[in-house]
């Protein structure tokens, strides 16, 4: 359910090689892309360097585009246990960031995400991908698909809105 508002909506795909980022806008029920990109940690750096990083440039894009609200990825654990751990703390340092800028949190899980934006719970990185490219009209599909993630996850936000907690 799309709300008739004028408001800053950011979106976040968890990570801690990779912390992908959306800002969108929506007004009047249209939503449009302000601004994506990924937070990048390399492998073998201290660990609280790269969380501190993380929180750091999310804390950044906030002061840049003054979000309201923010729709975030849930943990998926599958059979990686170590990686699920670091994304949950990426996740962590992310919220930290959120938290400090005031923002209202909707979590939702990779298949909602995917369900709100492509129409299929177990959607493809592409098709979601080209969904998002669909929904805020941009001339090509954002790249990398953790941005891609992020964008789909403020989408989702706003289409569950009425069941955030």
């Amino acid at each position: 359910m799309f709300s008739f508002m004028d408001r800053i909506v950011m979106g976040i795909d968890p990570g801690l090689a990779n912390t992908g980022w959306g800002v969108m806008r929506q007004r009047a029920g249209r939503l449009s892309c302000v601004a994506y990109g990924c937070v990048s940690t390399p492998a073998g750096h201290d660990i609280a360097a790269r969380l501190m990083k993380i929180h750091d440039q999310v804390d950044a894009v906030i002061a840049r585009f003054s979000p309201e609200c923010l729709g975030i990825e849930t943990i998926f654990f599958d059979r990686n246990v170590t990686a699920a751990f670091g994304t949950g703390q990426a996740r962590g340092a992310a919220l930290v960031a959120c938290a400090k800028g005031g923002l209202k949190v909707g979590e939702f899980t990779p298949s909602q995400i995917k369900m709100a934006v492509v129409g299929e719970g177990n959607a493809e990185k592409r098709q979601v991908q080209y969904m998002v490219q669909q929904i805020l009209g941009l001339k090509e599909a954002p790249h990398p698909d953790h941005a891609a993630d992020a964008l789909a996850a403020a989408i989702c936000y706003v289409t569950h809105e009425g069941m955030v907690a």
